[in-house]
């Protein structure tokens, strides 16, 4: 009596990965090395490309970040809180610093017409108005300093009233971090 042969039992090498397991050659030692060769630095364009968006999301994160005057992305010189409340001072006010640029251009304008006279007392103008906005600067750092003092005492951090100066000649709008205080709003 013949006897038909079982069915044979599925193997189970087809489903592990290859290279894994028994039932096959051992790789060669040439065919390892071909296996485990890969770039040392991937410079593919899509690596590339992919680096590059994501260093841009980053910069714009912290560009972000240090508009809003997230202490997280703001310079060392404009970290902590007497600094923010120098920033906050000076913001809440009007200086004359502000309009520095504005009356620059005005007066080029002025120089550019032929009259001498007019182009003197230009100039004469810019000269007085610079003297008013170091006074101002000078005014406002004394200020800084002193309310400073009687606000923190010993703790006041040194550059505060050079720092409050600073960013008096800024323009508002050109100012960073962005002025979080709004005019006439004095900080407590």
């Amino acid at each position: 009596m013949a006897k038909t042969p079982a069915a044979p039992a599925p193997d189970a090498s087809a489903d592990a990965p290859q290279g894994v397991g028994k039932n096959r050659p051992t790789p060669s030692r040439a065919e390892q090395e071909a296996a485990r060769k890969r770039p040392l630095v991937a410079d593919t364009k899509e690596a590339k490309r992919r680096a590059r968006t994501e260093m841009a999301a980053q910069r714009e994160k912290a560009r972000v970040g240090m508009a809003n005057g997230d202490e997280k992305y703001l310079p060392l010189r404009d970290k902590g809180p007497q600094r923010k409340f120098v920033r906050d001072w000076v913001d809440s006010g009007w200086h004359f610093g502000e309009l520095m640029m504005p009356l620059m251009v005005i007066v080029i304008l002025l120089s550019l017409i032929p009259n001498p006279a007019i182009m003197y007392y230009g100039f004469i103008g810019l000269w007085a108005f610079i003297l008013l906005v170091v006074a101002d600067m000078i005014f406002t750092s004394i200020r800084i300093k002193r309310i400073a003092r009687d606000k923190w005492g010993a703790r006041a951090e040194k550059g505060l009233g050079w720092y409050a100066a600073m960013r008096t000649i800024q323009m508002r709008f050109m100012r960073l971090p962005k002025p979080q205080a709004k005019r006439g709003q004095r900080p407590a």
